[in-house]
């Protein structure tokens, strides 16, 4: 398949703001190598020059999420530098088609990371091994921005697609993190100070970590790997809804600290 083509169809559908259905037949990858090399070549399409690549953002990996895009892994998407904010950024709500609020936390990485050679099962990384190679954890909001007709139309469209990011905003960095408790602690996500949604980081793969880990796994199978300075959102830890213009949001993350956008 030409998926140069799938990738300005895909570019296109953003700048434009049009909704289709799904990608036309003859483009629809039909497994996460293609899907995979679709993102590549839109990524290209969307870093203007001089922006780069920063890093991973990490989609499905909660068992809902999952099952609604019927795919046992989760998947893996850019994050760009024309599309990173710090806290307390105004986005203009009219450059999204959807804004849908994640809280989510963030992972700044200290080291390059093995491709191999960890102590888990087959050579994997573990929780363990992992947070030796982590610098810094970030309160972040990942806006979701999708222009297919419906959000679950399924892992592989989606991984095409960037993996639907759409913005990200990040607070402080704290590298004094490994007292944290990134299982437990609570997440709040307020809108316009009243409390929308709760949750922790339990809900992703059961810890932020193990979707560090396996994000430091899987991007050998597709000819990446972790760097020094790569940051990863590790997917949402709270029930997601949608923004509007006007609103205000802040997540709280006990013990590590808040992050806010607003919409204008």
């Amino acid at each position: 398949m030409d998926h140069a083509k799938a990738a300005d169809v895909l570019f296109d559908m953003r700048r434009t703001g049009r909704i289709e259905p799904d990608l036309p037949p003859d483009l629809r990858p039909d497994d996460l190598a293609a899907a995979y090399a679709i993102q590549a070549e839109l990524v290209g399409r969307l870093a203007s020059d001089g922006e780069r690549a920063i890093g991973y953002k990490c989609a499905c990996t909660s068992e809902i999420a999952q099952q609604a895009l019927q795919i046992d892994r989760p998947v893996f998407g850019r994050l760009l530098s024309t599309t990173t904010s710090d806290s307390g950024v105004e986005l203009a709500a009219d450059i999204f088609t959807h804004r849908v609020v994640e809280a989510e936390y963030g992972i700044r990485i200290g080291g390059d990371v093995p491709e191999h050679g960890g102590p888990g099962p087959d050579g994997g990384h573990t929780i363990e091994s992992i947070a030796d190679h982590v610098d810094a954890v970030i309160p972040s909001i990942e806006i979701v921005d999708y222009r297919y007709a419906d959000w679950s139309i399924g892992a592989l469209a989606v991984a095409a697609d960037n993996a639907i990011h759409g913005w990200w905003i990040r607070g402080e960095p704290v590298t004094d993190w490994r007292h944290l408790d990134l299982i437990d602690a609570e997440v709040t996500v307020r809108t316009g100070g009243e409390v929308t949604t709760t949750g922790s980081g339990a809900n992703v793969l059961g810890h932020p970590l193990a979707v560090l880990a396996w994000l430091a796994d899987e991007l050998p199978r597709f000819g990446r790997r972790l760097r020094a300075g790569d940051l990863v959102t590790t997917g949402v830890v709270t029930d997601v809804f949608e923004a509007d213009g006007g609103d205000s949001i802040t997540a709280e993350f006990a013990g590590l600290g808040s992050v806010a956008v607003s919409f204008t």
